[in-house]
């Protein structure tokens, strides 16, 4: 668990905020900031001393501080992985402003005061603090929670894990129904609904996901080309991958790349340690 106080003035222009991780976010006094999918269309959003922001992991927006004291605790993988009973599936949480949550209250200012006083309680304090936040994040905002009756019957974690690395090797490949559960060993008809049981999604929903998410690692450097990155990531044309990257990320890929080395340059030139802080580079 990391915890960064962020301060008025931190980020005077936008800045793209990219997080690995899921992030709660919680006003300390009245305040604004700016935030949005593009740099063009932002929004400003008003916290109360108490509101919580819930930021999922993998989210890209750009944003600006105007006059707003917040906390941010980032949420491991691991954590909410144990908290949703440890079966191995990726927890997804609702993206979440202007939350009130009596239960995440009490957490995070236990967490406030701890980092007020110096953190004397030390790694094993945040440690369990992490853990309590995870349950009720799992418990109260996750999109998809894996119960006990929900896995039942579904696919298992070592099977979802074979999925995975089967889509990642063939990510150029037009893949089948028929491929994806032959390399599991279940029949297509069976492994289509044990799919879903276990994931929430269809297997061509997975498969989609998958690689938008590479095609956006690919897009983060300037040198291949569109069309190139359509191609290594599945795509028949690029107009098609251009169609689903919109639906999917809020912006076109070119528009995508543009905004992401915009706002990697402008960090290059940043000397505000909170600025960097807050852009979650640190």
């Amino acid at each position: 668990m990391r915890v960064e106080l962020n301060v008025p003035g931190s980020v005077t222009e936008p800045l793209m905020w990219v997080k690995d991780q899921a992030v709660l976010a919680t006003a300390l006094r009245p305040g604004c900031i700016e935030v949005g999918l593009r740099r063009s269309e932002m929004v400003r959003l008003t916290f109360d001393a108490g509101e919580m922001s819930l930021v999922p992991r993998h989210l890209e927006k750009w944003f600006r501080n105007e006059d707003l004291h917040s906390l941010c605790i980032t949420i491991s993988d691991a954590a909410l992985t144990a908290a949703s009973d440890g079966r191995g599936v990726e927890v997804e949480l609702r993206k979440m402003d202007n939350l009130v949550d009596a239960r995440l209250s009490a957490l995070v200012a236990a967490v406030n005061a701890e980092r007020i006083a110096g953190f004397p309680s030390g790694k094993l304090f945040l440690d369990s603090v992490e853990q309590a936040l995870a349950v009720a994040l799992v418990d109260g905002y996750a999109v998809r929670h894996h119960s006990a009756q929900t896995h039942r019957g579904g696919l298992g974690s070592a099977r979802l894990r074979r999925i995975k690395e089967f889509v990642d090797a063939k990510m150029e490949d037009e893949l089948t129904l028929c491929e994806m559960a032959r390399s599991v060993e279940l029949t297509t008809a069976h492994f289509a609904r044990m799919f879903r049981k276990s994931t929430g999604e269809t297997p061509h929903q997975f498969v989609l996901r998958n690689r938008i998410e590479r095609a956006k690692e690919m897009l983060r450097a300037a040198e291949p080309r569109v069309l190139d990155v359509a191609v290594a990531c599945g795509f028949k044309t690029q107009q098609h991958f251009a169609r689903v990257f919109r639906r999917m990320c809020g912006a076109c890929p070119t528009e995508y790349r543009q905004e992401f080395l915009q706002y990697r340059a402008t960090s290059a030139r940043k000397t505000c340690p909170h600025a960097m802080l807050f852009a979650g580079e640190l």
